[in-house]
């Protein structure tokens, strides 16, 4: 039954009992609307309660993870602990937590009437490889020339990591860009004398100089370093779309330039072992943004050969 606009029920027939109405004058109580004399009085139906909106997130809620989140409608910005997270036109998004990620994040978002909706995310811990060389210095004193070459080749990085390429690669499922023996994982860490080094910010992967390396997922070329920088070497870097991308070291040749839109399984250079490395191999790292994610997590297991 609908109310009446002067806020009293009107006159309704019933369709058991015969003809008989509910006077507009009885008034209705706890949500049940009398029945007239003689009348069978129906059941009351009594409204669900509305349940706050929320995030759909797939994808491992750990340290490393890459998840896929979709926003209820209405919203029109995320952020994730106070930072702005780019939103695809259907509502999805992508968030990452890094190797030393604390136990929880907060996941917002803003709504066109101006309302916020929040929600609470427990970062599940990892444990790493970490290994201890108490008798082995962590390194000598970088000099002035690689301190200012450094600096130059970091201002690349953080600029080619900035770029929000209008591509779909991280709608895909990541491969794997070459098959072989995992020489190195993610998060791992070595302790110098008592004072630890970098972790690990990749995975490495061995396999002779020249074997092929392809796109993990489609993307379009924002560096590509001719010219071998002091660490990395040859260094090529896929931005894969959302601030996802892709970053190869130790190339000894590149087979693709900036501004190159490339595709899933396409053969962009080869697996080397200029800049610091020790053999040939190839490390790939993922970012989202500046955040430093686990591959192996995002491909999976490693391909039988």
């Amino acid at each position: 039954m609908m109310p009446a606009r002067s806020g009293r029920w009107s006159l309704l027939p019933l369709l058991l009992g015969g003809c008989a109405a509910i006077p507009a004058t009885q008034p209705v109580r706890h949500g049940v609307v009398p029945a007239a004399p003689g009348a069978i009085a129906a059941p009351a139906i009594r409204a669900e309660p509305q349940r706050a909106p929320t995030f759909m997130l797939q994808g491992p809620l750990t340290q490393g993870g890459l998840v896929l989140g979709t926003a209820p409608p209405g919203i029109r910005a995320v952020t994730l602990d106070g930072s702005d997270v780019p939103l695809a036109r259907d509502g999805r998004f992508l968030i990452g937590f890094g190797r030393d990620a604390g136990p929880t994040a907060i996941l917002a978002g803003q709504m066109a009437d101006g309302g916020m909706i929040r929600q609470v995310l427990t970062i599940a811990p990892r444990q790493w490889d970490i290994q201890s060389l108490p008798t082995l210095p962590k390194g000598t004193k970088p000099t002035a020339e690689f301190l200012r070459r450094r600096a130059i080749e970091l201002a690349q990085i953080q600029q080619a990591r900035a770029q929000l390429s209008p591509v779909d690669g991280w709608q895909q499922r990541v491969g794997w860009p070459v098959t072989g023996r995992i020489s190195g994982v993610f998060g791992s860490q070595r302790i110098y004398a008592g004072e630890p080094g970098s972790p690990h910010s990749g995975v490495d992967v061995a396999r002779p100089t020249g074997t092929p390396v392809a796109a993990p997922a489609d993307g379009v070329v924002v560096l590509a370093a001719a010219s071998p920088f002091t660490l990395e070497g040859h260094l090529l870097m896929i931005d894969h779309g959302l601030r996802l991308n892709s970053a190869f070291l130790h190339l000894s040749r590149l087979d693709v330039r900036v501004g190159d839109r490339v595709s899933r399984g396409q053969i962009v250079g080869a697996i080397g072992k200029t800049g610091r490395a020790t053999g040939p191999h190839l490390h790939w790292a993922m970012s989202l943004g500046t955040v430093r994610l686990d591959p192996q997590l995002i491909a999976g297991p490693m391909p039988r050969q």
